[in-house]
């Protein structure tokens, strides 16, 4: 199995609350940004679909954001 990221050690997932979701912010080594999303965002959406069909505990609305180191 090939992993998706070069640089697994440098992601980082931190949650935070907001009114209306449970948000999950994923950061990744800049030169992993683009294999994450891919192309037309087609890997972005399936890792998005995989979180979001997972029952989970909270009363909100799941997000995952893929957050850029630079902002």
């Amino acid at each position: 199995m090939t992993p998706l990221v070069n640089e697994p050690d440098s992601i980082q997932i931190t949650r935070r609350e907001t009114d209306n979701f449970m948000e999950f912010d994923l950061r990744v080594d800049d030169a992993d940004v683009g294999r994450v999303i891919g192309k037309q965002g087609r890997i972005a959406q399936a890792i998005r679909t995989i979180v979001y069909s997972v029952r989970s505990p909270y009363t909100k609305r799941v997000r995952l954001n893929i957050v850029d180191q630079n902002s």
